[in-house]
């Protein structure tokens, strides 16, 4: 597991690529960590091909950190797998999940408008 952080002008991209479990996960946790304050975060997990509850677990932690800091955030997913976990636990219902980056993005304008 790794991942990457991309700042831009207006955003900062959260790319965790591999598997995110309950052996990758404290990579990833401690990326969200690193970026709870920006204000306007994207979490692209279109290089995640399986996720599990500790995952979600730790992107929801990473989520929780960055909206106690006023942040607009958004996920980027087109992997089925993702998307119906994302859906089945609600979580597309607390964060916009869109099917790729440029929405995702477009997302947080509209989270911030």
């Amino acid at each position: 597991m790794e991942v990457d952080i991309e700042k831009t002008e207006t955003h900062t991209i959260c790319r965790p690529k591999g598997e995110l479990d309950a052996y990758t996960v404290t990579t990833f946790r401690e990326a969200l960590l690193q970026i709870a304050e920006e204000p306007r975060l994207v979490v692209d997990l279109a290089e995640v091909p399986f996720m599990d509850s500790a995952g979600l677990g730790a992107l929801i932690g990473g989520i929780r950190r960055a909206r106690d800091n006023e942040a607009a955030i958004a996920v980027a997913c087109s992997r089925v797998a993702l998307l119906r976990l994302l859906h089945t636990t609600g979580f597309d219902r607390i964060v916009p999940v869109r099917k790729n980056l440029e929405d995702a993005i477009a997302a947080l304008d509209e989270a911030s408008g």
